[in-house]
């Protein structure tokens, strides 16, 4: 567990430098999407995995899982908060906790399929959602433009 906890950290600090970096949250997402591809090589996603199932039997492992869940939302909370704000997204019809929660059970499902070799469908599911972040960002420019 100590592994997960400390490998874990590293990529939460790759992350959250990724994310203060000045730029297009369009172009974080897609770098967060290749780090899914490093995160499979590097052996992370199966060991976060075979975590979680003994987990499932053991009380004391699965409060350490959840906190390493908690930390991954965490993270991606404040990023998404950020990209909804400057998107003016609507929080209404975006709830940031659904939002989050999306992406998170997203990422950990590409993780769990690509492991069972299944890889149908992701990329036209991140081909959407890039097109989807194309024009918000398109919308972005234009109510900046407007406000000058």
């Amino acid at each position: 567990m100590q592994v997960l906890e400390r490998f874990t950290d590293r990529l939460i600090a790759r992350q959250r430098e990724m994310y203060a970096a000045p730029g297009a949250f369009i172009d974080k997402w897609r770098t967060a999407m290749r780090y899914l591809d490093e995160d499979e090589s590097s052996g992370y996603a199966k060991v976060w995995f075979e975590l979680q199932a003994m987990g499932w039997n053991d009380p004391e492992m699965r409060k350490r899982v959840v906190n390493v869940d908690r930390t991954w939302v965490k993270v991606i909370t404040e990023a998404f908060d950020k990209a909804m704000t400057e998107y003016g997204l609507d929080r209404t019809q975006f709830p940031l906790e659904a939002l989050v929660t999306l992406v998170a059970t997203f990422n950990e499902g590409v993780h769990l399929e690509r492991l069972s070799g299944i890889r149908s469908g992701h990329s036209a599911l991140l081909k959407w959602i890039d097109h989807w972040l194309e024009s918000l960002e398109a919308n972005k420019r234009t109510r900046t433009s407007a406000a000058r």
